[in-house]
């Protein structure tokens, strides 16, 4: 087999690699963005999924059998969120890698009080998640998110494949231009495992205690942080 396009690269060529392709896939399915960085990177291809995004790991499951998956357990998670990562584990043909924080949750209330996550939901985060990303990462030239353009108002500029400056490495999102009903149809079609949380209104799923259902017409984000000055948790900003 030969190797990976995108071995030996600089980060200037990877980045240049990065935006040209996000031009030409523009319109491509998303399998079809999946299967360009599996042919461009191999093995140096991740995907990070926290079991919201459950169209994205059946997705990549199909069209790239036997990727990496990093799941973050930030030690919130629901028991649903757990048991769909579970599912995607056993039965799907992914490798699931996840990724704990440096600190327990006792530790960490402990080190900084206990319910941080209501008194500075932003270190929270940093300590959770964000750092846990940072270190799972770390092997892989490249990563898959599960953002789309119409999650938010800071996602509408999405490329379907661009360049993460901060980490240093390329970025796909192969789900970039797809609508909810676009997502819907998509279950429907292929019979996807969705996290039960689905079923009770929670739209956007994170941890469980900065995480609600929203109401009928709610925008589908109102449920994460709500109350709060916060929209993202620091793994995309």
């Amino acid at each position: 087999m030969s190797a990976p396009a995108a071995t030996g690269l600089s980060p200037d060529e990877l980045r240049a690699l990065a935006e040209r392709a996000g031009r030409d896939l523009e319109g491509a399915h998303p399998a079809d963005v999946l299967r360009w960085g599996r042919a461009t990177f191999g093995e140096d291809l991740v995907l990070a999924s926290s079991m919201g995004d459950e169209v994205l790991v059946d997705l990549a499951a199909k069209a790239v059998p036997g990727i990496d998956v990093i799941f973050l357990d930030t030690g919130y998670h629901f028991a649903e969120t757990i048991g769909t990562r579970d599912y995607y584990a056993d039965f799907t043909d992914v490798r699931l890698r996840t990724v704990l924080p440096l600190r327990t949750v006792a530790e960490q209330d402990a080190e900084h009080g206990p319910r941080l996550h209501e008194r500075d939901p932003d270190l929270c985060c940093a300590l959770r998640k964000v750092e846990p990303l940072e270190r799972g990462l770390a092997p892989y030239a490249a990563w898959v998110t599960g953002m789309r353009r119409e999650d938010a108002p800071t996602r509408t500029d999405l490329t379907v494949v661009g360049w993460d400056a901060r980490r240093g490495k390329v970025k796909l999102n192969p789900l970039a231009a797809w609508t909810a009903d676009d997502v819907d149809a998509y279950v429907v079609e292929h019979h996807v495992v969705l996290n039960p949380l689905r079923e009770l209104g929670y739209t956007s799923i994170g941890c469980a205690p900065c995480t609600r259902a929203v109401a009928p017409g709610e925008d589908p984000r109102a449920g994460r942080w709500a109350g709060r000055n916060k929209t993202e948790c620091g793994l995309h900003t």
